[in-house]
């Protein structure tokens, strides 16, 4: 329907859509506009099947696309830590581990994610102000199979609201994705209809504020036939638009996000970290790499230095296979899988292949061992 065709006093999709995009107000408003949306609203309960917290609301309460967005809950305009944080020089540095996990036995995965913001070392002389899942950036890698059903629960520990939105899923964005507020949780179950590599990401607006301050993941959905044996791993791109550090921290700026120049980029939300640290694999054996790209702007053109791959699944695997390729980008917002191996030990740099991103963080290196 046109905005022209809309019933008077209703708010159109595509005015929605609009909004939901561009606004990014101060913090102080968001505490104001979440005291006013508890109204209606029943505490969380525990869900003693699953351990899980769960929301029960009346169904006519459900939050709506427009109090989902920045129409009711506003935002800051950077992720700037709050009084009496942790001071800089307190915050470790820790490799992100890029290993798929294994795949769970079960045919139903539980999932509970916590929404925080925490400070987090990117790298030796860089702390970031990051809003995260379970607090880390990125949040958990997911591994989870075809037609198996997830069942997931977001709880907000953070001060603004947070939400879930999974690639994966096909499912009503608008009760499903919707935010949970500060100390509230919402609950979905999914069921992945195709295989693949997907990203994750909080989907409250602005979208670009919170994705781009470190809420994303990767869940990696099997096919139902096993892919052959392969060391299997996760590597998701980033980018950081960060303002000035305010005692040793600096904030992601939306502003900056909307200039799309970042400052730097990563695989796995640490800039080169798998240069100082390689990964390594045996020589002749199959690698796979499963790319997610968070964004949130730019794409990704993944390749290996001294390397083809073998196979990309351009879409769900196996039926989307194209083979002896160079480099492909992954889109912002998209994932792909990249197959190689090496038949000769050494050095293999992996990278975004846009060499002004890979220059500023998005390279690593694979290193294969006899």
């Amino acid at each position: 329907m046109s905005d022209t065709q809309a019933p008077t006093g209703r708010r159109t999709i595509d005015s929605g859509r609009r909004r939901f995009l561009m606004h990014a107000p101060v913090l102080a408003a968001a505490v104001a506009a979440c005291g006013r949306s508890e109204v209606g609203r029943r505490a969380p309960s525990a869900d003693t099947a699953t351990g899980a917290t769960r929301v029960h609301e009346r169904p006519t309460q459900n939050p709506d696309s427009r109090s989902d967005t920045s129409l009711h809950h506003a935002m800051p305009s950077s992720s700037a830590s709050a009084p009496g944080s942790t001071a800089a020089a307190a915050v470790a540095f820790h490799r992100f581990d890029p290993v798929l996990p294994p795949l769970p036995h079960q045919r139903v995965t539980r999932l509970h994610f916590t929404a925080r913001e925490v400070p987090i070392r990117v790298r030796e002389d860089t702390v970031v102000a990051a809003w995260t899942f379970d607090g880390d950036m990125p949040g958990p890698i997911v591994h989870v199979r075809q037609g198996d059903m997830v069942e997931f629960t977001l709880t907000n520990a953070g001060r603004i609201p947070h939400s879930m939105d999974f690639h994966a899923a096909q499912i009503n964005p608008k009760t499903a994705f919707r935010s949970a507020l500060p100390g509230q949780s919402v609950s979905f179950s999914f069921t992945p209809k195709y295989a693949g590599a997907f990203l994750y990401h909080c989907g409250t607006a602005p979208v670009l504020m919170h994705l781009g301050s470190g809420m994303f993941g990767a869940i990696i959905v099997d096919p139902v036939k096993p892919l052959r044996p392969a060391t299997e791993l996760v590597l998701i791109q980033n980018e950081f638009y960060l303002g000035p550090p305010e005692n040793g921290i600096s904030p992601f700026a939306y502003t900056k996000m909307l200039s799309e120049l970042p400052d730097l980029l990563a695989f796995n939300g640490r800039p080169a970290q798998y240069q100082e640290a390689p990964i390594h694999v045996p020589r002749g054996k199959l690698v796979r790499f499963h790319v997610v790209n968070a964004g949130p702007t730019h794409p990704c053109a993944f390749h290996v230095v001294g390397g083809q791959f073998e196979t990309v699944y351009l879409g769900a695997p196996p039926n989307s296979a194209i083979h002896g390729v160079q480099t492909y980008s992954v889109a912002a917002g998209g994932g792909m899988i990249f197959e190689m191996r090496a038949d000769e030990p050494g050095e293999y740099v992996f990278v975004n292949h846009s060499f002004g991103h890979g220059q500023k963080g998005a390279i690593g290196t694979l290193i294969v061992d006899e």
